[in-house]
């Protein structure tokens, strides 16, 4: 069995999946985390699927190579593209964000009317559409790719700016002319902008974050594989407390580690120190 005190692995396209992070931090506080952005080749979105699957499995790899205990896709592309792949060929347990996201919208939409945003692959591949049809047959879900809102949440335009509103207003228009009551944040980057989202759509209007749930899920994989960490909460680099050794929590992208940081001290609960760059290309 896996040793339950080692770090759970954590990968996206880019700054996104920081998102998903933020929530594993609070609902498991005693786990490390190894988090690797894949920021030389972000966005996932609008690349081949044979290139997602490529890429994730460079990624595992690596942290697989870091002792990495579980793995979440925390981006939507590859988790729509990759997953089952993903857990054919790996022996850890794996999963991704777009399932939890599913019935979390299935659960809270009261007239079946449901909206997804994601990236252009996401949208395409029809996985939400799939599992929330899996969950509550009735539900009639409502698809639109917003590719543009990569770029801006990784520029830091999230809040009260005005491009971004414009933006935000011109994609989901026809959705909101679907009288749908629920939305899915269908991309981790997506809850960066939330606030600007439910202006548009309107406070009639839940907006369900996949991340939440995934964190919630992933609590449950592992009690259910006894791979919990029993520590009261893990620290940003090993330290002794109380006479136990804390995990650490370690950042890894492939380009950019100023900006990284820069941004996910915006994101975080806790600064990150020292963001590493490192290449995974090699992990074929």
């Amino acid at each position: 069995m896996k040793n339950k005190n080692v770090p759970i692995g954590v990968f996206d396209s880019g700054v996104g999946g920081l998102t998903v992070v933020r929530e594993i931090m609070e609902q498991l506080p005693g786990e490390a985390i190894l988090y690797f952005g894949d920021t030389a080749r972000v966005p996932y979105g609008n690349k081949s699927e044979e290139t997602v699957v490529r890429y994730s499995s460079q990624i595992i790899k690596f942290l697989l190579s870091k002792g990495a205990k579980t793995i979440v896709i925390a981006c939507n592309t590859a988790s729509a593209v990759a997953l089952e792949k993903m857990k054919k060929e790996f022996e850890v347990p794996i999963i991704g964000v777009v399932e939890p996201g599913a019935k979390a919208a299935a659960k809270v939409t009261r007239n079946g009317r449901i909206g997804v945003i994601g990236t252009e692959a996401t949208i395409r591949s029809g996985i939400y559409n799939e599992f929330l049809q899996k969950t509550n047959p009735h539900v009639t879900v409502y698809g639109k790719a917003c590719p543009l809102f990569v770029p801006l949440a990784e520029e830091g335009w999230v809040e009260e700016d005005e491009i971004t509103e414009q933006v935000a207003r011109r994609y989901l228009a026809e959705l909101s002319e679907q009288d749908i009551d629920t939305l899915v944040l269908g991309c981790t980057h997506y809850p960066l902008l939330r606030s600007v989202i439910q202006k548009v759509v309107g406070d009639k209007v839940q907006l369900v974050n996949p991340a939440v749930e995934t964190a919630r899920e992933l609590k449950y994989l592992l009690e259910e594989r006894r791979l919990l960490n029993e520590c009261e909460k893990a620290g940003e680099t090993y330290a002794v407390a109380g006479g136990t050794l804390l995990p650490q929590h370690e950042f890894f992208v492939s380009d950019r580690a100023e900006k990284f940081k820069q941004f996910a001290a915006s994101i975080l609960p806790s600064a990150i120190l020292r963001p590493e760059s490192v290449g995974v290309e090699k992990f074929e």
